[in-house]
């Protein structure tokens, strides 16, 4: 009878702390602007729930107060957000080009493996032949938009481990600020990388550079994300 009891008392105490964790809805813009962001990344450090945001910048995720979101996208500032209350809310993020003398952007990030951090995503996006709502389910069309972030992700990290800081400044006579604008104005793409050799990258390197050299100075700064940017990039959605 004792052990029943017991039982009885974990089940409950079990419903009750999903119950705690109810869902908070949001969207989030592009900072001192109306423009709505797609593509979010967002985790909570607490629960490890993880969701992105739809096309209109809007997001659901399991949380509770008490908790830390993260919020992160490729182009801005990452920010936090502690719940405090389920009130639906409103998140800016700064573009990166605000801060950029603050944010490292050729820091070479730790190695990312989304399939052993995150294997509901991978298990959720599955599609099966026999199976219709594997193939119209809100939760399974979240998860293969996450399957998509994760790999654009781990191609940026890619990019900072080999366009890095150290190696592009051994090849040219940059740095500071305007080492950090050059690799900004001409990071190659993942494609690039894996499509060709040392050699290869030493002379594109070289020939940006020149490239470079020949913009007026003006030109040779990052400029900041322009709003039709943000409405335009549709990569997460193809």
């Amino acid at each position: 009878m004792h052990k029943t009891y017991s039982f009885i008392i974990v089940v409950m105490l079990m419903a009750s702390y999903v119950n705690a964790q109810d869902v908070l809805k949001g969207t989030v813009y592009q900072d001192n602007t109306s423009v709505r962001l797609p593509n979010v990344f967002i985790k909570d450090v607490n629960n490890k729930q993880i969701t992105i945001t739809d096309k209109r910048g809007n997001f659901n995720i399991r949380t509770a107060p008490g908790h830390i979101l993260v919020f992160n996208s490729p182009g801005y500032v990452n920010d936090t957000l502690y719940v405090v209350d389920m009130i639906p809310k409103t998140v800016m993020l700064a573009s990166q080009f605000i801060a950029l003398r603050q944010v490292d952007i050729t820091a070479s990030r730790k190695e990312f493996n989304p399939r052993l951090e995150y294997p509901e995503v991978y298990e959720k996006s599955k599609i099966y032949a026999f199976s219709p709502s594997t193939w119209f389910s809100k939760e399974g069309r979240d998860a293969r938009r996450l399957k998509r972030y994760f790999r654009r992700e781990a191609e940026e990290r890619h990019i900072d481990y080999v366009f890095n800081k150290a190696y592009v400044s051994s090849i040219v006579p940059l740095r500071g600020k305007e080492l950090e604008d050059f690799m900004s104005l001409y990071r190659p793409s993942y494609s690039f990388l894996i499509s060709n050799d040392k050699q290869s990258l030493v002379a594109y390197i070289n020939d940006s550079y020149k490239k470079f050299k020949a913009l007026p100075p003006d030109k040779r700064k990052l400029q900041p994300l322009t709003s039709d940017k943000t409405i335009n990039d549709t990569t997460l959605h193809k």
